[in-house]
């Protein structure tokens, strides 16, 4: 079903045609003044420069003929020239039963022509535990593909590890220093290589920040580093069966972590997934001309004249023959491009690295990588601070592992629900958990992706305000309303959504009836912030209703069963908007 503010339009642009005046002036709005009506037509100001009169005199014509339209309980010109609108009530029920008929979707419909939309977001390092400053891209980043599936898109999440570089070579480095027996060490061992990893998870996390801080201190042991570094890029045997244990030993754990985000990938691809591709890509760039040879290294330029500040040309190789980053991505692109043929790759990573990003895409236009039928974005997302304003940290200043964030929450959430009132270890445990999540995801996706914000943990657990265990309190209380109706009261067979019989009813399918039009904005503009502003807004307008309301008091059968109606048709609303946003609601609270 269309969404409603273009409904609307359609019918002041009918009246404003039908004025005398060109159609586009009769674009519709949200009012910026709910106080004084609920839609509003600005056109006529914009009308009266083009038709060389004063605004309200157009207004009042326009006005003139949306009266008697059904649609439109009010329609009133406000000097110099607004258009206030307010809906039916009879209308707005009627619109609202169209989108309880669509139970699944609630009348938001899917897009007409489908993208392939890969979205590169996670970028942990292997070897190396999940920290807070993994959290953004990974929630950011589930969110938006959730909301392109919503909308009808094949949407492939790329977790896109960090597997190839120097690091690699200090875990062998170290690992040789340790257990030098090990057959992966041996170049003239010729069988095959032990199925079990030489290590556990928790040993090759103490194994890569101790070879970290050799190599800061040892000249020696960091250029031993950067030959394994080097053997293991140019495919020495033993090297390329420890990365594979050092793969499958960190992909494990952190897919567990990552499930305790409820955070998923369709693709659990790395750096070294693009190794194959670099050869005939370097090949290909030499030989049409863009790479050359710029103090020792292979160089793409990329400036363009409209460039207001200096952009560094794209550097392909170091002087020694190495890949980068530059490589890996632009090579990541080439198998991206040749398996899933993407419409769009959104790269979801830290703002700061825009200029980057910014390199890479023009040197993969340039040369050919990427199509122009193919959209290369980047979304870049703020960082995430503590109270005193800088990145977050530790009370020891150091980085703090994403699991001891989790479980810090975790407990935060069930101390809090437990003071409540009394509850089962193992259920309030359980809802603990869940309300934790929404505390977390709200928290980061309520904020615009490409501002800073405050991770105030007191805030974000609070039941009341815009927080995520607000939301879910909200539909915990639906759901009890629900339930008690249902274990009390048969509904009638011919019940249905009734036109509002209270402001505060009207507001709340007002709030209802936004709910395609949010969805299909967040998902043009990759703005998740956009579905939580609705949902808080939507939660408002239900408890605002509900104080207001003796919903289970009505003496009137068929006006409460058009109250239940309406709570169900919000529930789902609420429902499918925190699914898209990467979290449940519990069953009580």
């Amino acid at each position: 079903m269309e969404k409603i503010l273009d409904v609307i339009s359609e019918q002041v642009m009918e009246a404003m045609k039908a004025s005398g005046y060109d159609e586009k002036y009769g674009k519709v709005t949200l009012s910026n003044r709910p106080d004084l009506c609920e839609y509003q037509c600005n056109g006529a100001m914009a009308a009266a420069k083009e038709y060389k009169c004063a605004p309200f005199l157009i207004a009042d014509k326009v006005a003139k003929q949306l009266k008697g339209n059904g649609m439109f309980q009010s329609a009133e010109s406000v000097k110099p020239g607004f258009l206030n609108l307010k809906l039916d009530p009879g209308y707005l029920a009627d619109y609202l039963r169209q989108m309880e008929a669509d139970k699944e979707r609630l009348g938001c419909k899917k897009c007409e022509h489908p993208k392939t939309i890969l979205i590169d977001y996670g970028g942990p390092n292997v070897a190396k535990p999940l920290h807070v400053g993994h959290l953004r891209s990974a929630i950011i980043g589930e969110s938006v593909k959730r909301i392109g599936k919503f909308m009808g898109h094949n949407m492939i999440g790329d977790v896109h590890l960090g597997d190839w570089g120097l690091q690699m070579g200090l875990i062998i480095t170290e690992l040789r220093e340790r257990k030098p027996e090990l057959v992966y060490f041996d170049e003239t061992y010729s069988g095959e290589y032990p199925k079990e990893p030489p290590f556990t998870i928790s040993e090759l996390e103490e194994i890569y920040p101790a070879a970290s801080g050799k190599s800061k201190e040892d000249e020696a042991y960091k250029e031993a580093a950067m030959e394994a570094t080097y053997e293991l890029q140019h495919g020495r045997k033993g090297y390329q069966a420890l990365l594979g244990h050092i793969l499958h030993v960190s992909v494990s754990d952190l897919k567990r972590n990552y499930e305790n985000l409820n955070v998923s990938f369709e693709l659990w691809k790395g750096e070294s997934d693009a190794q194959p591709y670099i050869p005939d890509m370097v090949e290909k760039m030499k030989k049409d001309g863009f790479a050359y040879i710029s103090e020792g290294a292979l160089v793409v330029d990329v400036k363009e004249e409209t460039d207001a500040k200096e952009v560094p040309p794209c550097m392909i190789l170091k002087s020694d023959g190495a890949s980068l980053y530059n490589t890996t991505d632009l090579a990541t692109i080439v198998w991206r491009m040749q398996d899933y043929h993407p419409d769009e790759i959104i790269y979801v990573v830290d703002k700061r690295q825009e200029l980057y990003f910014t390199q890479v895409f023009r040197c993969a236009r340039k040369t050919g990588l990427a199509g122009p039928e193919t959209k290369l974005k980047f979304l870049g997302f703020g960082t995430m601070n503590g109270k005193d304003g800088k990145p977050f940290k530790t009370r020891e200043g150091g980085v703090m592992r994403l699991e001891y964030l989790l479980s810090g929450i975790n407990e935060e959430m069930y101390k809090k629900i437990t003071d409540n009132h009394t509850v089962e270890e193992e259920e309030g445990r359980k809802t603990a958990k869940i309300v934790a999540l929404s505390a977390i995801k709200y928290g980061d996706l309520s904020n615009q992706a490409s501002k800073d914000y405050i991770f105030d943990i007191d805030r974000f657990t609070s039941f009341e305000g815009n927080t995520g265990p607000y939301i879910l309190y909200t539909i915990v209380r639906i759901k009890s309303i629900l339930k008690r109706y249902q274990a009390e009261k048969r509904m009638p067979e011919q019940a249905q959504i009734l036109p509002a019989h209270s402001d505060s009813e009207k507001a709340l399918m007002l709030e209802i009836s936004k709910f395609n039009g949010v969805m299909e904005s967040a998902f043009e503009e990759s703005a998740p912030h956009k579905v939580c502003a609705y949902i808080y807004d939507l939660a408002n307008a239900f408890n605002h209703f509900y104080h207001e309301t003796k919903i289970m008091g009505e003496q009137d059968e068929m006006i409460q069963a058009g109250y239940i109606k309406l709570l169900e048709l919000a529930k789902r609303a609420l429902e499918i908007s925190i699914d898209v946003l990467g979290f449940e609601a519990p069953e009580r609270m």
